[in-house]
């Protein structure tokens, strides 16, 4: 199975609590998506392969390190997926963006792939496939079969709050793609919704609710 990663560092925490609190507005909401994001992004990278190259400091010649291998590309899941991008890019900025949307389809109740535009090397890259919420999975899941069908196979999904039934469809759809959260919420209520979550990421983002 998947390996599934709960942030806990204490400045994520109190980040994710603020995010809460339905008094925060979508500005505020916005700049701490943005700092969770980059926070994350600390972690999420942390295997990146590195190699030995030398260089010249101001003192003298010296081996030192860089990153190697695969280059990173972020995928966000449209819309509210849009809110990581930036807090991951101020630590990786020469990483590639690439995007997919998804709507529900009314009578099936499935995901259905209405965009996806990804960097021509994608397959060639490690993916980071963000969205704030892992709710029932089934979008996240759709996302990563349709990046997988795009020959991608090194794969990370990166969320900011997940609920045991979204882990759980990802794990048993994709066993081969790691999740990172901040935090593990307590289950789904009737409607789809994360409890205690944070309500709708989207809405609250770009201030349409």
């Amino acid at each position: 199975m998947s390996n599934v990663h709960v942030m806990d560092h204490p400045l994520i925490q109190h980040k994710v609590s603020l995010m809460r609190d339905k008094e925060t507005g979508p500005k505020e909401f916005r700049e701490l998506l943005n700092e969770i994001s980059m926070l994350m992004a600390y972690e999420v990278t942390r295997d990146l392969p590195l190699k030995t190259v030398e260089i010249e400091t101001p003192i003298c010649r010296a081996q030192t390190k860089v990153i190697a291998g695969k280059k990173l590309a972020i995928v966000p899941i449209l819309r509210a997926g849009l809110g990581m991008v930036d807090g991951i890019m101020s630590l990786v900025p020469a990483a590639k963006v690439g995007h997919i949307g998804l709507y529900r389809d009314p009578n099936t109740l499935e995901p259905v792939e209405y965009y996806c535009k990804l960097p021509a090397d994608a397959e060639e890259r490690e993916i980071l496939l963000v969205d704030p919420m892992l709710a029932t999975g089934g979008s996240a899941s759709a996302a990563i079969g349709f990046l997988k069908k795009r020959n991608c196979r090194n794969i990370k999904l990166v969320c900011l709050i997940g609920a045991p039934e979204g882990v759980s469809r990802v794990q048993a759809d994709h066993p081969d793609v790691d999740i990172f959260i901040a935090a593990m919420d307590e289950k789904l209520n009737d409607h789809g919704y994360i409890i205690p979550g944070l309500g709708d990421a989207g809405d609250r983002l770009f201030g349409t609710k």
